[in-house]
């Protein structure tokens, strides 16, 4: 948004410099990419009237003149510009006048003819590139005026670089109430007048699209003189604003845009037939812009017609064949709210970008249209003249927007910004702004204005108060940062105390897809039926996997393909069990399991060669229960499972709840799995074993420790395992350590039975036990073998 410092400041006048003023609208936001002197330097330029115009006698292309400066005598320039003429009011630069350039006024001779300064066009005074002719004043412009002084010429053109949710900045009316808010004054905005209608000619508006555009106002003026210019103070304040002068009509549909924000446009009276319709554009309809190229248009496209054809594309680009020309005598004005919606990214698709569009696209004013109708009205009455019609308009309330109402908490606005803005400058910001406050104990009700669609929730009106405020009265304040030791329990396992376990054990971490095929899930798992996906990636990864393991396998699978022998791998993560009682359907756990194959060791000649088995894999099973969870606490039972070798799986239960399984996957999914050799896994529940017992802290003993070995015979289908379990379960005050050292069958012992050997540690922490207290505890063991399990002390 480029302006003009002067147009600005008529509407509000700070007491601060310009780069004081480019310094507060670039700290609120409004960018300020460049502030440019409106004129070059020059000096010795004063209005002039041509008294006399006459032909030069020597050369074709020049004219001798008598100039009126307001002296004693008229001053003879030698001209060559085709517009110089009798009457009119000049720009002169006299002898001695420094033009841009350091270009010095000297007495000369053209042709044979004396000249005493010259005849300024614009772009000599450095006020543009127009150089075609002269420069034209106004006939009430004061001979011998300083013309930088008439013109007002010390004067700056800001370049705004707006962020698109400022759309309401895009006018001298939006960026005088930001300077009008941040210096706490009144904006004096200009006098508009309803325009008295004169005639009763007008056209019927019908809406085809109320969604697009709810409200459409047309005006019919009627004899209009285009061949009368656009004022040049008209013509100087859009020059500063970055908008080049084309004809009246023009000239005052882009001050419109300008001053107020609203986009307008100007039919050819003549040119149109029947009713003006707004509706959506045909697929492939033609229309011929402005520009002169050709448009196809789309069907998602805002269009004003007539009855016959479309006359222009909706807040982007006005129609050729119905555009307003030098010929034109009565326009048909146009002023209407499109919704953001229905224009945005539309010029881009056609390679276009207006003003129009780019105001439209980030929202207008929804309530402008009607004062911008009466501006444009008269100022263009003033211009060319002419006799105003009514005002038709069609709307749709329906689709109007609305006010919006938010309520800003003072406590919110004091915790976000980090300081207490009293309630009576908070109040005055937002009034300022625009907004209709409605101030309650403790908080602000505030009704946003249709212009700033930027504003929706509470946030919104805080930044806005920051930013109004400033930023750099804000202090700055380092954060108080209180630390608070999070509580940790002691007993709790962390899971990636399980990983680092693992990794000490030579395994890698492994991330498979939670979603796996279900056919091979199945051929794991054909109890189970996975949740399916509703729209899975691919048919392979349609459902969630109900177990680690068919990711793990797949992926050792992967390397063994890839030469990898010996490969362990391990994963935590969350199954997906369906399950009716639970809210979502699906009962997720968190889980822990480990694939392994190949070898113990690598390769190396100093080791033999040894596979992996069932009990390589139940060890690093039991060292990870074992973390949290006592021996005596957990019991491997043999048992059956459709994913492991029906001789080589254990379930792994603490009391009489399954935690997991450890085993040999079933040879029967090697080939379904891609699977070669044997294959080893183990899945737990980490919920289960990620809790221990702390270690109580007791004195140790200085009295000896006791062995003794005893040897019982036992049948063979009796588990070593419940014998040991029932030893320490019987409370042997004295016992501390319990081991099987010895296993016997054969020679000396009955055929179905087994020889055990134990040994039984004992001590005491108070005195040094005698042979007495010895052979009470080994008496009891050896009873409780004999009751349990049928067992005889060997000779």
């Amino acid at each position: 948004m480029k302006f003009s410092e002067q147009w600005l400041r008529e509407w509000v006048n700070p007491a601060i410099s310009t780069n004081e003023l480019s310094e507060q609208l670039s700290m609120a936001g409004l960018e300020v990419d460049d502030i440019a002197a409106v004129a070059e330097e020059f000096s010795g330029v004063v209005v002039g009237e041509v008294v006399e115009c006459g032909q030069h006698p020597d050369a074709d292309k020049l004219q001798v003149t008598k100039i009126n400066i307001g002296g004693e005598v008229l001053l003879d320039i030698v001209c060559g510009a085709p517009n110089c003429r009798l009457g009119i009011k000049v720009a002169v630069a006299t002898v001695g006048a420094v033009l841009p350039g350091n270009f010095k006024i000297k007495k000369a001779k053209l042709r044979g003819q004396p000249s005493f300064g010259m005849l300024c066009s614009f772009s000599e005074l450095g006020m543009g590139d127009d150089h075609s002719g002269i420069l034209e004043l106004p006939s009430g412009a004061q001979i011998g005026a300083d013309l930088r002084d008439y013109l007002q010429l010390d004067d700056n053109s800001i370049d705004v670089d707006l962020t698109p949710n400022r759309a309401d900045c895009l006018s001298i009316k939006g960026i005088a109430r930001e300077v009008g808010v941040l210096n706490q004054l009144d904006v004096t905005e200009p006098d508009i007048q309803a325009v008295a209608v004169t005639i009763d000619d007008a056209r019927n508006i019908s809406l085809s699209a109320p969604e697009a555009c709810p409200r459409y106002l047309g005006r019919v003026i009627k004899g209009i003189d285009l061949s009368r210019p656009s004022p040049l103070w008209m013509q100087e304040r859009l020059r500063r604003s970055g908008t080049r002068s084309i004809d009246a009509v023009v000239d005052v549909t882009n001050y419109v845009l300008l001053e107020l924000g609203h986009p307008m446009h100007a039919f050819d009276n003549h040119k149109l037939s029947g009713d003006v319709v707004v509706r959506m554009a045909l697929e492939g309809e033609k229309l011929t812009l402005l520009d002169g190229n050709q448009m196809s248009l789309k069907a998602n496209t805002l269009v004003i017609a007539d009855t016959q054809k479309a006359l222009a594309m909706a807040g982007i680009f006005g129609g050729l064949h119905s555009g307003v020309t030098a010929a034109t005598t009565d326009i048909f004005l146009e002023s209407a709210f499109f919704a953001p919606d229905a224009i945005m990214g539309k010029a881009r698709q056609y390679g276009l970008h207006t003003d129009a569009s780019h105001r439209y696209e980030r929202g207008v004013d929804p309530s402008l249209q009607f004062q911008a109708m009466e501006r444009a009205t008269q100022l263009l009455i003033d211009a060319v003249g002419g006799n105003a019609g009514p005002i038709v308009e069609a709307k749709d309330e329906e689709y109007l927007p609305n006010p919006r109402s938010i309520t800003l908490r003072a406590a919110r606005l004091s915790h976000v910004l980090g300081i207490n803005i009293a309630a009576d400058r908070v109040t005055d910001i937002l009034n300022r702004l625009g907004l209709d406050v409605t101030s309650k104990e403790g908080a602000w009700e505030v009704v946003a204005p249709l212009y700033r669609f930027d504003m929706n929730i509470e946030e919104d009106l805080i930044e806005e108060v920051a930013r109004v405020y400033g930023y750099n009265n804000i202090p700055n304040q380092a954060p108080v940062a209180s630390l608070q030791i999070r509580e940790s329990s002691e007993s709790k396992i962390s899971t990636s105390r399980f990983k680092e376990v693992l990794v000490d054990q030579g395994f890698h971490e492994a991330i498979t897809y939670s979603f796996v095929d279900p056919k091979k899930q199945s051929l794991m798992f054909p109890d189970v039926e996975g949740l399916v996906l509703p729209h899975p990636i691919s048919a392979e990864m349609s459902v969630m996997r109900v177990s680690l393991l068919p990711g793990l396998l797949l992926a050792l699978s992967y390397n063994q393909k890839r030469q990898q022998s010996n490969i362990k791998l391990f994963e935590t993560g969350l199954r997906f069990t369906p399950d009716p009682t639970e809210k979502s359907g699906v009962q997720q756990q968190e889980m822990i399991a480990g694939v392994m194959s190949g070898n113990v060791a690598n390769e190396h000649w100093t080791i033999p060669s040894v596979a992996l088995d069932f009990f390589d894999i139940k060890a690093v099973t039991e060292e990870l229960i074992g973390l949290g969870i006592a021996d005596q606490d957990i019991e491997f039972r043999a048992e059956r499972h459709t994913t492991f070798h029906p001789g080589q799986c254990a379930g792994i239960y603490i009391g009489d709840k399954c935690i997991g399984f450890v085993g040999a996957i079933h040879p029967k999914l090697e080939k379904g799995l891609g699977l070669s050799g044997k294959v080893f896994a183990f899945e737990l529940e980490l919920v289960s074993i990620s809790s221990r017992t702390l270690p109580r802290v007791k004195a140790i003993s200085k009295f000896p420790v006791n062995r003794r070995d005893i040897a019982v015979t036992v049948q063979d289908n009796v588990d070593t395992g419940n014998i040991l379990k029932c030893i320490g379960k019987l409370g042997v005050t004295d016992l501390i350590d319990l081991n099987l050292f010895d296993v016997y069958k054969g020679k000396g012992i009955e055929s179905g039975f087994k020889s055990l050997a134990l040994s039984i540690w004992l001590q005491n922490s108070e005195r040094t036990l005698e042979d007495a207290d010895i052979q009470k505890s080994v008496d009891i063991v050896v009873k409780a073998l004999e009751v349990n399990f049928s067992a005889s002390l060997r000779d």
